[in-house]
């Protein structure tokens, strides 16, 4: 699209979403954003960056490339909040699985080194040692520095002894570390003790800190009774209604832009890519109530020369037809209303089963006809070879590419989570989601009681998902955009840059929001963060 037309098209599409509508070794960490900015107001700045194998990127230390950081302008409006990448908020699959945290490296833009390290959260388990024992306890450096360690020490105190002296100068995430430990170690007794502490300092209506840390015990104590996956299906068995949960999924989609990020950067490189086709089928992978395709009929609509013929394959599985509160043809119906008001030929299908059912032909792709493919936040849902010898991540991004897509769009959350041993993924959880609470907590009061249901029933799971379950129990495992990046390179797909128009459009999106929102771009990838944590990328492929 031409510069000049992008300021209108950018408008039009962000006017729309505004309505309410329902084994490769080491990889890089997520990305934290510096801030280089002193105001508020928009901005773009050049940085070129570095590999280094430091836990997390700031922008003085990224991989060798040249990017582009943008501060989002001064919120305008902020009233809402999400839990971002599980559209439906729930499990779309029975399990998924991601990259390894430990021994990785992918180039990815805001991450310069593996994930999650061991050597941090040894560092703050050492600091504990400290404040438990004092300074003149420092042992070899060499030695590995656990809590366990503090045992070890001479005293006369107990090990719960001690942690019950210092608690009140423990803050809640050396509270959360020592706990986790002792739940690794499978020490119940200290486990309990600290878990009786964090009970009285945790609140789901806090402060972000004591929001989450109240999910992260509910988690550990699951993981400690071995019970992960059975509290894991009870959270999911006490689905609120369908209304209920379309409510906190709007809420969520309100107050926080991260659907809107996934939804706008992807239509707009899908309508880039099908500038001059007049016939268009839409794969997505997880369609959940369609929201997105209305914008972009919207905008096909308004194009020079008419609009083109439209086909949607939408796929999603049994739990998303809960929210929906009703199967897909709710969707294809709601779909074709829009586009017959706009003017746009359109068909849709659906195909209700998970990513791991998916075959060729419940695809029908038809000749003549350019592809689009959009994978939106759903393919870290899908097991890949940690967890099964079947591989359907890999397997399916190798079935889209045998469909030979013109283009293929993918938004991810940022996070390490995949096959990460427990102490890292714990680590990785708290900082990304301590990020994602914060981020919630800047759009409505921390006592707004739909605020704290959207937490509960978005959230929650996932959280307790990532840190009591293992195995295919474990469905949310996340991986780094150089983790992403490598599995679509290995399939076959190349990358597709993106032009300046979805920038623009994502720029303008976040006008609306906290200027802590901001976002980066970098090997071909867009980046949204809150502050100084990336949380969520988006990319497209061909």
């Amino acid at each position: 699209m031409q510069a000049s037309q992008r300021p209108q098209m950018s408008g039009g599409v962000h006017g729309l979403y505004n309505q309410p509508m329902q084994q490769v070794e080491q990889y890089y960490a997520p990305y934290h954003f510096k801030n280089n900015n002193c105001n508020n107001t928009s901005s773009v700045t050049q940085f070129t960056f570095q590999t280094q194998n430091e836990h997390f990127f700031t922008l003085d230390s990224l991989p060798a490339t040249d990017y582009v950081v943008y501060d989002s302008p001064t919120a305008l409006s902020v009233s809402s909040n999400r839990s971002p990448f599980s559209p439906q908020c729930s499990q779309s699959y029975m399990s998924d699985l991601h990259h390894s945290s430990d021994n990785n490296t992918c180039g990815s833009p805001f991450s310069g080194c593996s994930g999650v390290d061991d050597g941090d959260l040894k560092h703050v388990l050492r600091e504990l040692e400290n404040k438990l024992l004092g300074p003149e306890s420092d042992t070899d450096d060499s030695c590995s520095c656990s809590f366990n360690d503090v045992v070890s020490k001479p005293s006369s105190l107990t090990r719960w002894n001690q942690v019950l002296d210092m608690a009140p100068s423990l803050n809640l995430k050396e509270l959360l570390y020592a706990c986790a430990e002792a739940v690794s170690d499978a020490d119940i007794s200290t486990a309990e003790i600290l878990m009786n502490i964090l009970e009285q300092r945790v609140s789901v209506s806090g402060e972000p800190m004591e929001r989450l840390s109240a999910y992260v015990l509910e988690g550990l104590r699951a993981r400690l009774l071995s019970s992960g996956s059975i509290i894991y299906k009870k959270l999911k068995c006490k689905e609120p209604t369908s209304l209920e949960l379309l409510s906190y999924m709007q809420v969520i989609y309100n107050m926080c832009p991260y659907y809107k990020f996934a939804y706008m950067s992807a239509n707009v490189v899908i309508r880039e890519a099908m500038t001059n086709e007049n016939r268009i089928h839409i794969i997505d992978f997880q369609i959940a109530q369609g929201s997105q395709w209305m914008f972009l009929l919207h905008d096909l609509a308004r194009r020079p020369g008419g609009p083109p013929f439209v086909r949607i394959t939408g796929v999603d599985d049994s739990q998303s037809a809960h929210a929906r509160g009703g199967g897909l043809q709710l969707v294809g119906e709601r779909l074709a209303e829009v586009a017959k008001s706009c003017g746009v030929p359109f068909e849709f299908h659906g195909a209700a089963l998970s990513g791991c059912e998916v075959q060729v032909e419940n695809l029908h792709v038809r000749r003549g006809e350019a592809l689009a493919v959009n994978f939106p936040y759903m393919l870290h849902h899908m097991p890949d070879e940690s967890v099964s010898t079947i591989n359907h991540r890999d397997r399916l991004l190798r079935l889209v590419k045998s469909l030979s897509p013109k283009i293929v769009t993918l938004a991810e959350q940022e996070s390490n989570t995949n096959t990460a041993p427990f102490l890292p993924r714990f680590r990785e959880t708290l900082d990304y989601y301590t990020a994602m609470f914060e981020s919630i907590d800047a759009a409505r009061p921390r006592d707004d009681k739909q605020r704290i249901s959207a937490e509960e029933h978005c959230v929650a799971r996932d959280v307790v998902n990532i840190i009591a379950c293992e195995g295919a129990d474990r469905v949310e495992r996340h991986e780094l955009f150089g983790k992403w990046r490598l599995r679509l390179m290995m399939a076959g797909f190349t990358p597709c840059p993106l032009s300046p128009s979805v920038g623009e459009t994502i720029n303008d999106m976040l006008k609306e929001y906290s200027p802590n929102y901001r976002f980066a771009e970098s090997e071909g990838a867009l980046y949204l963060g809150w502050k100084n944590r990336a949380l969520a990328t988006s990319s497209a492929w061909r």
